[in-house]
């Protein structure tokens, strides 16, 4: 009896536990969602998902639990007559029952019975809503359906059909057939028990009436529900991939939907065979409907179609699949937004003049020269300045400096725990002290020092930067480093930003994180984050918040599970302030005809646009498609989740951009989907494919690109996002696509073809060219041979009125050094190839000098000659010169880079004075 009392104390244990960590993690995330005031976001997921759970949990458990009672007092009665018969032990031959078996007999009754059974089907029922409630979008996406206003063209049926309901409708139908399979499973697992012990040990199944009539209620249910099954992958032909295109061709629509039909009918009649059966009780009857099914069903469904693409559609497969690639181009274009590419004829063959450069010059002025690659390195060298701050990625976009539109490059300065020295790697350190970044770091994408470095638009810490872009609050809470949690308001100062060999310390000013004062909280987050430290630290006060999912890719995705978010946030400066700014889709695959892009979804929208602050973690969702039907779907679903687009701030507005991945996904369906002609589609005579280049020394992909340029239509520059394009198997440019960001042009997609008539270079043309340019490769050679590695830069090609310009930027790195420097630019165009230190020397080499800027220096000649004060003697400039090296060595063991730079160009200063002094 003890034994019995420790086995059920356990198990209460074990049931406690597991409830009271589930039910403090939900109390946690309920919490964390009512901080960023998505308390609505969290309520409907929640009782979406037990609501789903409680309702397929309670349908299994009561269908499994009455089928079970069915069999109890067939069971009973089984184990009764064992019992009088004293049939022990069994058979030698099968199996020998222990001595102690019919005591264990002896103690089976009904309530026994009946207790075995309500366990087993509250634990399968508890199981398998656990593995369907995660279904609970797909159950509010059907009741929260929207039209899409295109029918498909096999069945006439609204694409939110295919979308919002047939995915549903599956669901149910897989539940409940999941349902019967494991009832019957378990019903027959009692009679085979049960009639085991009747024929003293000999397993026979369905030997009495009572089995064979249960268990063939259940098969027919089981074939009603595969009639179902049948009916429903009618629909599924629509999203075909065994054809010369995706979707539904000849064979699938004249042999496979004629197959599910008949096989429908025979499911259903397998179903009615099966209940005659109970009363014919020919078990042949059964074996022959099933046999025939699944014989019918190879047939069909494999012998049937292969015959019929082989000799029907393979010897005239276009004219049979016409129709159906006329239907593939039209729906993929639709899916992916192709068909709102707007296109024209781009001339490409003028060369240009002096005068157009002039008139072009803020398309020049904001031409790309410095890498992502090279210049992440660079950052991380002249202005991380501490060891645990992080240029984790460097992201583009465009400001408004000094009155002028600038492309800019930037990186936020991300505090990265894991680079803390070891021994300063405590619990304090990184819960309480070290809490967050600083700042970020700008440089424009087209100057360069005469050291070849960037020059900086904001440096160092605390930010120093252009009047137009205001830093009050550059600390970044959260952000792509930000793994741990934090607790703020602590009784430890967090600290701040170094500054010279003392930190500054500061205290959080908002109260976005989750407040710990009560001794409860503590405990409870002891418990859910696996910290007891929590419980213990006499750091904590009544103010203390704790901040968490700090770690931006895990933050909003917690939000907003149903959404996909592209590769690549982005940091904004605005109004004082840094944003992330983080561009997330709509996605199905469930769009008819449509080409699934790298075989996953077939249908993508930048529907939405993600802000995160990065001072506070609020997460705001704006709506950028009004017209996309699946964001309308879950703006019914999550009223209080989305808020249009107006209601942006007007700056982050303005640093809206085409999203990355869009674009490249989109120029990839392109290839193939800018041919509208079914033939030629068919043939694959005019695909296109994505251009290659040489970046370190490797052939690669070429990858989309922002710039600045004045568009053809257009009177001002803008921001827009380049990709060119290449026939297939051959190098020369056939055409390049642009996405556009500005103001009312922003979505806008444009194509611009070349003359088929005339050669355009293509990427690899050009590279080939450098290459072939003796001056160019003597020096790239020479530079090798001096211990110093030469990095090819991304090549551009830049649109300038009806012509191209080819840029490729040269990087040295030493041997001893990972910073790279800018060194040398190469221009291409028409038939002049060039390379200078500088841009504005390449292009004064081809167009002459009249390019609309002065000439610059040569290369090593100082820009400015410094003027030297009369009472400055020789003496006092060799003892400055002395004092700064000092410095400078100083600054160069603690790592302060920035420093260290000023410094090395003070003593550049100093030996100029010095030489003028004939020193």
């Amino acid at each position: 009896m003890r034994v019995k009392f420790s086995y059920y104390l356990i198990a209460i244990a074990f049931l406690v536990f597991g409830m009271a960590f589930w039910l403090a993690n939900l109390y946690t995330d309920w919490l964390w969602f009512s901080s960023l005031k998505y308390e609505s976001v969290f309520t409907t997921i929640l009782f979406s998902e037990l609501g789903l759970r409680l309702a397929s949990g309670l349908i299994f458990f009561i269908f499994l639990l009455v089928n079970l009672l069915l069999t109890r007092k067939f069971l009973l009665q089984k184990i009764e007559n064992f019992r009088v018969n004293r049939k022990l032990p069994f058979d030698e031959n099968v199996v020998v029952i222990q001595q102690n078996a019919e005591q264990w007999l002896e103690k089976i009754n009904k309530r026994t019975v009946g207790v075995l059974f309500l366990l087993a089907s509250v634990v399968l029922a508890f199981m398998t809503s656990g593995a369907y409630s995660g279904d609970w979008i797909t159950l509010q996406k059907f009741l929260n359906s929207v039209e899409f206003g295109t029918t498909d063209p096999l069945f006439n049926k609204d694409i939110g059909f295919y979308v919002f309901n047939l995915p549903f409708y599956n669901f149910l139908l897989s539940f409940v057939t999941w349902t019967t399979v494991v009832t019957a499973l378990a019903v027959a697992a009692v009679y085979f028990v049960a009639e085991a012990m009747e024929n003293n040990g000999r397993f026979e199944l369905l030997k009495s009436n009572r089995s064979r009539f249960h268990i063939s209620a259940l098969a027919a249910v089981y074939f009603v529900f595969k009639a179902i099954d049948y009916y429903l992958t009618q629909y599924s032909v629509l999203f075909s991939g065994g054809g010369v295109v995706y979707g539904a061709g000849f064979t699938d629509i004249n042999v496979r939907l004629l197959a599910l039909k008949v096989l429908a009918v025979l499911a259903l009649l397998a179903a009615v065979v099966i209940l005659i059966n109970i009363f014919l009780r020919r078990f042949n009857l059964v074996l022959y409907s099933i046999v025939g099914i699944i014989v019918v069903s190879i047939i069909l469904n494999g012998v049937v179609p292969y015959a019929v693409e082989k000799f029907i559609v393979e010897p005239n497969q276009y004219s049979r699949e016409e129709p159906f690639i006329e239907d593939n181009i039209e729906f993929t274009r639709k899916a992916y937004g192709l068909d709102k590419i707007e296109t024209a004829k781009f001339p490409a063959g003028e060369l240009l003049e002096a005068q157009d450069i002039q008139e072009s010059r803020e398309t020049i002025d904001n031409i790309r020269l410095w890498d992502w690659k090279p210049l992440q390195q660079t950052y991380a060298q002249l202005q991380e300045m501490r060891l645990y701050y992080d240029f984790s990625d460097i992201d583009i976009d465009r400001y408004t400096i000094d009155g002028e539109y600038r492309q800019v490059m930037l990186a936020p300065r991300e505090l990265n725990q894991d680079q803390l020295p070891t021994q300063a790697q405590t619990w304090v350190n990184q819960t309480l002290t070290y809490t967050h970044g600083y700042g970020v770091a700008m440089s424009p994408v087209n100057e360069v020092s005469s050291e070849g470095l960037p020059k900086f638009f904001i440096k160092d810490i605390p930010p120093k930067g252009p009047e137009s872009i205001p830093l009050e609050h550059p600390e970044i809470y959260f952000g792509e480093k930000t793994n741990n949690y934090v607790i703020v308001n602590t009784d430890t100062k967090e600290f701040d930003y170094p500054k010279g060999d003392k930190n500054v310390y500061t205290t959080y000013k908002e109260d976005s994180g989750i407040e710990l004062g009560s001794i409860v909280r503590r405990l409870l987050f002891a418990y859910v984050l696996s910290d007891t430290k929590l419980l213990f630290t006499g750091d904590i006060n009544p103010d203390s918040q704790v901040l968490m999912y700090r770690n931006i890719r895990e933050r909003v995705p917690k939000l907003a599970p149903f959404l996909s978010f592209d590769n690549d946030p982005y940091i904004v400066a605005s109004e004082g302030k840094l944003y992330w700014m983080w561009d997330a889709y709509t996605t199905t695959n469930m769009y008819p005809y449509s080409e699934p892009f790298q075989g996953e979804t077939n249908y993508l929208r930048n529907s939405v646009k993600v802000i995160v602050d990065a001072y506070t973690g609020d997460v705001n969702f704006y709506i950028a498609n009004q017209e996309d039907p699946l964001i309308k779907s879950y703006s019914s679903i999550f009223p209080d989740m989305f808020k249009q687009l107006e209601e942006m701030p007007e700056d982050l507005k303005n640093h809206i951009r085409y999203p990355i991945d869009l674009f490249n996904v989109q120029a990839q369906m392109y290839t193939n989907y800018h041919m509208l002609n079914p033939q030629v589609f068919y043939n694959k005579e005019d695909r296109w494919e994505m251009p290659t280049e040489v970046f370190e020394g490797n052939e690669q992909s070429m990858e989309p690109y922002y710039t600045i340029i004045k568009m053809p239509d257009s009177d001002k520059a803008e921001f827009v996002q380049i990709l060119p394009f290449t026939p297939t198997n051959k190098k020369n440019m056939i055409a390049w696509m642009a996405g556009r960001s500005d103001g009312e042009n922003y979505g806008r997609l444009l194509l611009y073809e070349f003359p088929k008539q005339e050669l355009v270079y293509g990427a690899m043309q050009i590279e080939a060219r450098i290459d072939q340019d003796t001056t160019i490769s003597q020096q790239l050679s020479l530079w090798d041979q001096r211990g110093s590695s030469v990095i090819r830069g991304n090549l551009l090609v830049i649109p300038v009125k009806d012509s191209i310009i080819y840029v490729e930027p040269l990087y040295l790195k030493s041997e001893q050094s990972s910073m790279p420097e800018l060194r040398r630019v190469i221009v291409a165009h028409g038939d002049e190839i060039v390379m200078e230190p500088t841009l504005e020397q390449c292009l004064q080499r081809i167009f002459g000098e009249d390019t609309g800027v002065p000439t610059p220096p040569a290369d090593g000649e100082p820009e400015d000659e410094p003027e030297i004060p009369d009472n400055v003697t020789i003496d006092s400039l060799v003892k400055r010169a002395s004092q700064i090296y000092d410095e400078a060595q100083e600054q160069l063991k603690n790592g302060d880079w920035a420093a260290y730079g000023e410094s090395q160009q003070q003593l550049k200063e100093i030996l100029e004075q010095l030489s003028q002094q004939n020193i």
